[in-house]
């Protein structure tokens, strides 16, 4: 299992998209967002953490990770290696949940509370990936695209908590500050994703032989193979 890390409007679900679409011996897992972008439990968790971050990271936090754990467990198990999954329990943490934090959205005992959930359910239980995929994207650009695509849960976003979520990534990625010991040997593949690969053919075939070649060096059967590939298949 590899995962797809990045910050939001980083175009995280169309590059899977992309994958899923033209590569179908990869298969694509993408984030559970309906959970807590929609109004599963009656309203969306999401919507009210941006407009009032303090009454609601705790609550969003736990219920992302644990909709996050669930699914990794699940996919664990898979024996077919070559599987791609949008965002993780890794960035839950090191990512959102921590950023929201050193904010002050969570009190010190929500915090610790948080801690001692995520280190029962990861800990010992979630087997790390064979590698991260990071979609690397300027702050200004995500929020652009964030701001065109325009979801109405995220009306409420700023400028500055992109830039935050984007330097926790960096820290967590390729700085590997403070993580778990499992995780610090685990390999990352960083893709310059500023440019918009959706329109722009050759652009993600350079993206997606990378994909290939970094699943390939992970001791992969070698079965993905971009090379054969033509514009005219996209």
């Amino acid at each position: 299992m590899y995962i797809v890390e990045g910050n939001i409007g980083a175009g995280k679900s169309t590059f899977l998209r992309l994958i899923q679409a033209h590569l179908p011996h990869i298969d694509v897992i993408f984030e559970p967002l309906h959970n807590w972008q929609s109004q599963v439990y009656g309203q969306s968790i999401l919507s009210n953490f941006y407009k009032d971050p303090k009454r609601w990271a705790y609550s969003m936090e736990t219920l992302a990770m644990a909709c996050r754990v669930q699914e990794h467990l699940k996919e664990q198990e898979n024996p077919y290696s070559l599987r791609l999954m949008e965002r993780s329990i890794y960035s839950g943490h090191y990512a959102f949940a921590t950023n929201g934090y050193k904010n002050g959205f969570m009190t010190d005992l929500e915090w610790q509370i948080y801690l001692e959930w995520f280190n029962f359910l990861v800990t010992g239980h979630c087997k790390p990936p064979r590698g991260f995929i990071f979609l690397d994207v300027d702050p200004e650009i995500a929020y652009e695209r964030i701001k065109k695509r325009n979801r109405a849960a995220e009306t409420n976003i700023s400028i500055e908590y992109i830039r935050q979520i984007d330097a926790c990534h960096k820290a967590f990625l390729l700085e590997k500050k403070g993580l778990l010991a499992e995780l610090r040997e685990v390999p990352v593949l960083l893709l310059d994703c500023n440019k918009e690969f959706e329109a722009d053919e050759s652009q993600f075939i350079a993206h997606a032989q990378s994909v290939a070649d970094f699943m390939h060096a992970g001791e992969l059967s070698g079965q993905i193979s971009f090379t054969t590939f033509h514009l005219a298949d996209f």
